[in-house]
Order: C-alpha cells, then structure tokens, then sequence
C-alpha cells in the first residue's frame, strides 16, 4: 500500500473552500493520510504555492506550513487544528509570513495551486528550531521513505 493523503474538504486538483483561505476563517483543512511505511519514524507536512505571485510567470514558491516530527501513528490532522492540538511530539517550522502554523491561499493574482505535501522518514528529525522549508528538506535529505500529494487550487473573489 502507497502513502496515500487526502481532505474532506476537497478532493485532489479541485477548489478549496473559502473557509480555509485568507479571505474566509483562513482555518487548515482536515487531512488524512493512509499507507504510512511500517519503518517510518516520522512524518512531515509541507504546504506551498509554486505559483507566486503570479502563475503566469510563477517566480518563487511561497510557503504556507510546515509541520515535523508527526508521529508516525498519526493518520490525520483535523480542520482548523490549534497549534496547542497538533499531535505530541510535533514541531514547526516557520511559513513565508515569519510565522508558525498555517497560512491559508491568498493569491495576490489568478488561480494558484495549493499543493500539501507528505513525507514519511526514517528518522526522527532533532529540533530544528523553526525551521524555514530549505532547512527543514535539508534535514530531510536521503531519509525520505515514501511521499503523498495533494492538491488543491484557489482563485480570489473579484
């Protein structure tokens, strides 16, 4: 069985509702994840925007979440979760707005693609201390097991 990840909010390449953007309650959606490697030590969860500012000419990916160190037990993440909620053990590393937790789409132009990456590992990552993305997937480099996508895109109201 592959590693699966998926949302009952929206299905894989469809509209993500307004509630987990900025222009809703900008809450993150639930996920779920199946399949995880009987060795997997660790699960990661990334979620980014390839398509900023612009997805006409994309030039940079802008980071919405990140979350190491999930336990490998876990198989979801329920919506709107706190960070006070997220499972033990799990840390975070900091988006492209300075912060931790998660930032919901808020494209500045046209329909993005909201893609929410999940890695399992076969190690524990040490604490990284808020990482940002390219420290974390350093981190991560050569112990990735098995990796899941989902994706979702979103286009502001006019």
């Amino acid at each position: 069985m592959s590693l699966t990840l998926s949302s009952a909010s929206f299905p894989h390449n469809s509209v993500i509702p307004f509630r987990h953007t900025c222009d809703g309650q900008d809450r993150s959606p639930p996920l779920a994840w199946t399949g995880v490697p009987a060795n997997t030590k660790s699960l990661v969860l990334i979620v980014d925007d390839p398509d900023a500012p612009d997805p006409a000419a994309p030039k940079m990916t802008w980071v919405h979440w990140l979350l190491y160190n999930l336990p490998p037990e876990a198989t979801g993440l329920p919506e709107g979760v706190a960070n006070t909620d997220l499972p033990a053990g799990t840390r975070q590393g900091v988006n492209d707005w300075q912060r931790t937790g998660y930032g919901g789409p808020c494209p500045p132009i046209g329909q993005h693609r909201y893609v929410h990456k999940l890695f399992a590992l076969d190690v524990f990552l040490p604490d990284l201390k808020q990482p940002a993305k390219a420290a974390l997937e350093k981190a991560m480099q050569g112990h990735i097991l098995a990796h899941a996508e989902l994706v979702g895109v979103y286009q502001r109201p006019r």
